[in-house]
């Protein structure tokens, strides 16, 4: 009884509640972030990720200006029916050139952080051009119009996007923005000479996408989605009831 007469003392004086509250607060937030600043990093390092390529880079404005992550997470979550449909749980890692992040909960739509690979290319175009035809459930609106919007390194400004990405932390060498154009184009030429390309962006998939002459803006979002989930050589890990397991 005498400790509840004590905390009855705090129920019952707003000012000592709200700065016992307070006091609580302030220490549990110092536990928690005082730690954060003697690590050299707060995400474990993956092989396989890398920064995206410029024509990647480039889709992933495309989805983004479009609202697609209103509709379409890109987390996978540790949960035995996630990993049954989409595969391995998310790494943070996965995210870590991402700004701003496209995980998520909302899902009108499938959930995407798998999806390079799944589908053709070819599905991609008609999926955009018309959704019903190849999901007849679907409610997603038409985005046949990113087929016609040519665009070129020079009218997207790549080499400032990538500079700006490098400012919060995305580690684009000079050299990589020094060629950006370069490989902006190269990405959407199986012709052109690539190898350049897929050196400093190891694992890139070099093709027209949209399957039409010129770079699209579905030639980027296509080059954006087709490399979801690709990076990470999941191949040593074992899909079993309990989850992965390496």
């Amino acid at each position: 009884m005498a400790i509840l007469d004590k905390h009855k003392i705090l129920e019952t004086n707003a000012t000592l509640l709200l700065v016992f509250s307070l006091l609580v607060v302030t220490v549990g937030g110092i536990v928690e972030i005082a730690p954060l600043f003697y690590l050299e990093n707060t995400i474990e390092e993956v092989d396989g990720v890398r920064p995206y390529s410029p024509l990647e880079l480039q889709g992933r404005e495309v989805y983004i200006r479009e609202g697609c992550y209103v509709c379409h997470s890109q987390m996978i979550r540790p949960f035995r029916d996630e990993h049954m449909r989409y595969g391995h749980y998310s790494l943070a890692a996965e995210s870590m050139y991402d700004r701003p992040f496209q995980w998520g909960s909302k899902r009108t739509g499938p959930d995407l952080a798998r999806v390079g690979g799944k589908y053709s290319d070819a599905w991609h175009v008609q999926h955009f051009i018309e959704p019903q035809s190849v999901v007849p459930e679907s409610i997603m609106p038409k985005y046949a119009f990113l087929k016609d919007n040519i665009i070129t390194a020079d009218s997207i400004h790549i080499q400032d996007l990538m500079e700006t990405h490098r400012l919060v932390g995305v580690p684009y060498t000079d050299e990589m923005i020094a060629n950006a154009a370069l490989d902006f184009r190269n990405q959407a030429d199986f012709d052109s000479d690539w190898d350049a390309t897929v050196e400093r962006y190891p694992g890139a998939q070099v093709r027209n996408f949209d399957l039409e002459p010129g770079i699209s803006e579905m030639d980027a979002l296509i080059a954006y989605m087709q490399m979801l989930g690709t990076l990470v050589d999941f191949s040593d890990f074992e899909q079993t009831p309990d989850g992965w397991q390496r």
